[in-house]
């Protein structure tokens, strides 16, 4: 398990987010801090990943500028 702090890439972060989890091996926990923002980050991080195939494990508000996702290299099960 890795800990990736995106929070230098503002609101584009999706590809890096996706290029590291393409690095990382089959059933890798990842965990990515980003800025929240105007909070619009969060839902496309999930849809972001839901669109890879991957399982988002947990969102969470990290602090009041900060989020995190825990994304698992698992193919999701849900459709």
């Amino acid at each position: 398990m890795q800990r990736y702090d995106l929070r230098h890439l503002g609101d584009d972060f999706y590809g890096r987010m996706l290029e590291i989890i393409d690095e990382t091996a089959m059933g890798e926990v990842s965990i990515f801090m980003f800025e929240i923002g105007d909070f619009s980050p969060i839902q496309k991080s999930a849809d972001v990943i839901k669109e890879a195939g991957w399982t988002l494990m947990n969102s969470l508000k990290f602090n009041e500028a900060d989020w995190t996702i825990v994304v698992k290299k698992v193919k999701s099960e849900v459709a």
